[in-house]
């Protein structure tokens, strides 16, 4: 078993079969042990989306550089792959505020909320209701000292104690897709 310190400090088991397998799949991939940004977006397909879709890929990756050096090295593809599979939601939570917090000022306003969910519908097709419907039911919901803006604690407890919340959450934010594309070994033409 190797044990990967989580990053909010919990530790998680991954067996060696399991690191085997994706370390296979990541060094097929990316030979060179380090995926940029670029290798990123072409590995998944996603070239070609619109600015604001581009955006949220650029912070997905981002959150995944957790050493801020411009690659996922094969540790912080394992530490992502553990959140999308093993994370428990507080866990997802944390990592879905961190992306929402697109300023990185420890709060979430309305705009960051809009600009990351039309930036996810675009990429996942998902048009259950609009980014607008969706701002405006989460601060409607969760965000209890109307002050326009959700702390990490006002968007967590939020969100666990509101099903339908969490479940728009949850499926917006699904990176199984990504998951599906890296095993299947699919790799697109730059």
């Amino acid at each position: 078993m190797l044990i990967i310190m989580g990053a909010n400090g919990s530790v998680d088991d991954i067996n060696a079969m399991e690191i085997h397998h994706w370390y296979t799949k990541f060094m097929r991939e990316c030979p060179s042990g380090q995926l940029c940004l670029h290798e990123f977006k072409s590995v998944l397909g996603l070239q070609g989306l619109t600015p604001e879709a581009n955006k949220y890929v650029d912070k997905v990756f981002e959150t995944f550089d957790m050493n801020k050096d411009g690659f996922i090295d094969f540790l912080e593809f394992i530490a992502a792959i553990n959140l999308v599979i093993r994370g428990k939601i507080d866990q997802k939570l944390k990592w879905y505020f961190k992306l929402y917090d697109a300023d990185g000022s420890g709060t979430i306003d309305k705009k960051e909320l809009l600009s990351i969910f039309s930036a996810i519908q675009t990429i996942n097709g998902n048009q259950d209701m609009t980014p607008e419907e969706f701002a405006n039911m989460v601060f409607q919901k969760i965000d209890v000292n109307n002050d326009g803006e959700l702390s990490l604690e006002e968007f967590i407890s939020g969100i666990e104690s509101d099903e339908t919340l969490l479940e728009v959450i949850s499926k917006s934010f699904d990176l199984s897709n990504v998951l599906k594309v890296i095993q299947s070994g699919r790799r697109h033409s730059v």
